[in-house]
């Protein structure tokens, strides 16, 4: 994998869909942290289109109960790590996805100010796939090479009480 001057990643099993959700950084914003997050659609199921619909704003309220409540959200990730190691990325690096929400990382507020956000598919109590670990540590390691990346956080570890992903079927230690 490499990633572009226009922080794209290019290499085997990165695909690019663009999201709308997303708009410019901060003109001072360093990226310095990335985010762990899971997300399955509908809950629990893998495969399905129901990820990217969401992050492409065309979520049918009516295709499952639960879209009804969250099909009017706007929201993205830089990437989404699929359980057979597929990389997609919706976002620029360069710009700011909208995957955090309230979120603070050592007392700074507003962590898509200065995040990557990775979606893992996934659940809280669901093992994840060893392609995805694969995948998640040649991503953060090809990050790092290019931003002055601090620390790697999950979304409950920068929105705690609010968020609970990646959750405790997460192995940090396969990460960290």
């Amino acid at each position: 994998m490499r990633l572009t001057d226009d922080g794209l990643i290019c290499g085997d099993g990165v695909r690019h869909v663009a999201s709308p959700n997303c708009d410019t950084r901060p003109v001072d914003a360093q990226i310095e942290l990335i985010v762990v997050h899971n997300i399955s659609l509908p809950p629990g199921e893998f495969g399905g289109s129901g990820i990217v619909d969401l992050f492409l704003n065309r979520l049918q309220p009516h295709g499952h109960a639960y879209y009804a409540g969250i099909a009017h959200l706007r929201v993205s990730a830089h990437f989404l790590i699929r359980r057979d190691g597929e990389l997609i990325q919706f976002v620029s690096c360069a710009q700011r996805a909208w995957h955090a929400g309230v979120s603070s990382w050592r007392g700074r507020e507003r962590c898509n100010d200065f995040s990557l956000g990775i979606e893992l598919e996934g659940t809280d109590e669901i093992p994840f796939e060893d392609a995805q670990y694969t995948r998640l540590r040649a991503l953060i390691a090809l990050l790092r090479t290019h931003y002055p990346i601090a620390d790697v956080q999950g979304h409950a570890d920068v929105a705690p009480g609010r968020k609970t992903d990646p959750g405790p079927a997460f192995d940090w230690l396969r990460v960290k």
